[in-house]
């Protein structure tokens, strides 16, 4: 990704959080010629290799699902996005742009095993299942063996271990003091999710 170096962030420890709190990615990968996506859920895998990885599945029909051993894979996480107003900054005039947080990871993915697939789909939801407690905890059991094992036929799950790892945090850095409070105070003003979520982050870049 593009990257000025007010907005650069390669602390691993840094991006993996935001995996872990936006866990719905984007993948993509070159098949014949042309670039793919896929959409999936993940898991964090601080442990493959020097930058982590991930884990996840897609569905056996979709055409991400036949890459093979040591195929090229890139994801993209967009963590926070908001609009950001000329009219909040209090000193320079300028035009309209975009703050937001973005991760970018690269690697050769590994098809897993069937047991090890098994294990990914339990890992995962007992990852957002803990997200709602204190509701009790769905288990795998709860399904019968003969519907875990067509389900388990119909995905393919694969490894990915980064060999690059990068972080986008375009968070008004570049911006005087006083001009980052006045956007910080346009996005808590208008009060929707996604401004306050940014508005957030704007306010731990700061201190």
């Amino acid at each position: 990704m593009y990257r000025p170096s007010a907005f650069a962030v390669d602390d691993v420890s840094v991006l993996h959080d935001v995996i872990r709190k936006r866990v719905f990615v984007t993948i993509a990968a070159v098949r014949n010629g042309v670039v793919a996506f896929a959409y999936a859920p993940v898991l964090l895998d601080p442990d493959a290799g020097e930058r982590g990885g991930i884990r996840f599945h897609l569905a056996i029909g979709n055409p991400l699902a036949k890459l093979e051993d040591g195929a090229r894979v890139s994801i993209s996480v967009m963590a926070q996005d908001a609009y950001v107003s000329p009219d909040w900054y209090r000193q320079i005039v300028t035009v309209p742009t975009w703050n937001y947080i973005a991760v970018e990871g690269e690697g050769a993915v590994r098809r897993t095993s069937r047991e090890e697939l098994r294990k990914l789909v339990i890992d995962l939801s007992a990852q957002e299942e803990e997200k709602l407690l204190p509701k009790a905890p769905w288990l795998i059991g709860k399904v019968p063996p003969q519907r875990v094992e067509a389900l388990l036929n119909g995905i393919v799950g694969f490894s990915l271990p980064f060999e690059r790892l990068q972080g986008k945090f375009k968070l008004s850095q570049d911006k005087s003091a006083e001009d980052i409070a006045g956007v910080i105070a346009g996005l808590e003003a208008r009060g929707d999710a996604a401004s306050m979520a940014v508005a957030k982050s704007m306010k731990g870049m700061a201190t």
